[in-house]
């Protein structure tokens, strides 16, 4: 279906963007607020866009095509900039009778991703100043397989930034100082698919070593986190295609990091153009062409901004379910995101490979760490009753234990399977026990009976929150894999209920945990 050119207009934080997009972009024009110190203000921020909104769209339409819809970014973002942007969209579209278009912001940097790159069904990294965000598509929408736990990495390095007293945005002077560094250790927080930022901020703030070594290890630490959890949905989904967008995407060791993991998983690595990577008029154009394509027009009465707009919560009535790609290894091996796992004569030989994409010192202190972490979590788990296997070996990589045989969780969900892991992960709370990755990967069913396994991310808390997190990161892939996942949702806490005594405070603060909409 042949649309005509959209007119789409960007403004949730700092940058006032608009585009008209037909077959491929035909004019952008942007007019960024320039805070005199300091971070984002809102209210500036909001009253320098009402100031330009007008020039910034008159410019677009100089001698240009008539657009046949407005779009506009409709959240997530700053409430006082997105609505001098919703009224400027409302206005524009009553006055020349055409349709409006509310679009997700970050959808919007994930379409743009697709269109620049030519990717069909990618994972996206959205890297940006209040967004961190692993994302794909599945079942008809954008599922965010993990993001961050508190700020955004562009935040993140501008707050680092702020306190060493560098200009904003803080990112490209860190980049740059970042050159002239060597590595010191700082605190690295990956919670299974999620990571966080908060406690790397305060350890390099508060550093005393050389500005030019934390600047090097704050984007070493930060980067690597991303790219883990980046590698882990990539290999949890099987997808073979990987974008980075957001205005931290132009961080060129981001970029070097993601292409040697994609390098060494075989998948494809693209990074859009520069004036396609940062937030802009251009995304939310092509992205409310694309919509309007489907039918996702809006009344203007339905069209209030959404500060808190995620992109799971959009319907992306767009795109098609992708092929099933098969994720079968070979006979002997077994690859997961972070290890290789041998079978032979019984066993399973989980080895942690080194990452070319991390530091040498990080890398190996992580692959000590995790590897002695996990064997003592596994004994610990098997003597509290949870069915894991049995260790026969342990190197400073390498754990040899046995080889359960059986298939994946995730490939025979049900009821009656649902209660069992409930039972099972009452028994592992119950211990104090984290397993940190509670995705129904890592649980195996043999003979009507499941083993737990992949304790690599395992730690010991007796803490509501740490035990809600784990419930809430399984509720969550069984809602974005099964179309059952109430019913399946149900067995598992009715097991759960049946072990755990503190279940329904835990259940409730799972419950807290997803109305922050913070997690996968």
């Amino acid at each position: 279906m042949k649309t005509g050119p959209v007119l789409g207009i960007e403004g949730t934080a700092w940058n006032l963007s608009a585009a008209l997009f037909d077959e491929d972009l035909i004019k952008l024009v942007s007019n960024p607020y320039k805070p005199i110190q300091g971070g984002i203000h809102p209210r500036e921020a909001a009253q320098h866009h009402a100031a330009v909104v007008t020039s910034v769209i008159e410019e677009v339409l100089e001698n240009n095509p008539r657009p046949v819809a407005i779009a506009f970014s409709q959240g997530p973002g700053l409430g006082p900039c997105l609505r001098i942007v919703g009224t400027a969209a409302r206005a524009l579209a009553l006055s020349l009778n055409v349709p409006l278009i509310g679009v997700n912001h970050c959808v919007a940097h994930v379409e743009i991703g697709r269109f620049a790159s030519g990717f069909d069904d990618p994972i996206v990294l959205y890297a940006s100043g209040a967004n961190t965000q692993v994302l794909g598509y599945l079942q008809g929408r954008y599922r965010i397989f993990g993001e961050t736990l508190d700020i955004g990495i562009g935040n993140a390095i501008d707050k680092f930034a702020r306190s060493k007293g560098l200009p904003h945005p803080g990112g490209p002077e860190v980049e740059r100082i970042a050159q002239n560094g060597t590595y010191i250790p700082l605190p690295y927080t990956v919670k299974g698919m999620d990571l966080a930022f908060s406690g790397l901020v305060s350890a390099a703030k508060d550093s005393p070593e050389s500005l030019e070594d934390v600047c090097y290890s704050f984007q070493e630490t930060a980067f690597a986190m991303c790219t883990e959890v980046t590698e882990r949905a990539l290999s949890q989904t099987g997808k073979d295609e990987l974008i980075l967008v957001g205005g931290v995407g132009m961080n060129k060791r981001l970029q070097e990091m993601l292409r040697l993991m994609c390098g060494e998983r075989g998948a494809a690595f693209s990074v859009p153009i520069p004036q396609y990577l940062g937030d802009n008029g251009a995304m939310i154009a092509y992205t409310g062409r694309v919509m309007m394509e489907s039918g996702c027009t809006i009344p203007v009465e339905q069209s209030r901004i959404n500060p808190s707009f995620r992109a799971d919560q959009v319907n992306v009535t767009w795109r098609t379910e992708p092929d099933n790609k098969s994720t079968h290894a070979e006979e002997n091996t077994a690859r997961g995101a972070e290890a290789i796992v041998r079978f032979s004569n019984g066993s399973a030989a989980k080895i942690r490979t080194s990452k070319q994409y991390r530091h040498s010192e990080l890398d190996r202190r992580l692959i000590t760490e995790r590897t002695r972490a996990e064997a003592r979590l596994i004994v610990e788990a098997r003597k509290a009753g949870v069915r894991t296997p049995i260790i026969r070996d342990i190197s400073h990589d390498t754990i040899i234990m046995e080889h359960i045989t059986g298939r994946k969780l995730k490939e025979k969900l049900n009821p009656l399977l649902l209660e069992e892991a409930g039972r099972m992960v009452g028994k592992l709370h119950s211990a104090q026990i984290v397993h940190g990755d509670l995705t129904t990967c890592n649980f195996m069913v043999k003979d009507r009976k499941i083993w737990l396994i992949d304790f690599g991310l395992a730690t010991t808390s007796a803490e509501l929150e740490h035990r809600g997190v784990d419930v809430h990161v399984l509720f969550q892939v069984l809602e974005s894999t099964s179309p059952e996942s109430d019913v399946l949702k149900e067995a598992f806490i009715r097991g759960y209920r049946e072990i755990m005594p503190q279940a329904n405070d835990i259940l409730e603060r799972e419950h807290e945990i997803e109305l922050r909409g913070r997690y996968l």
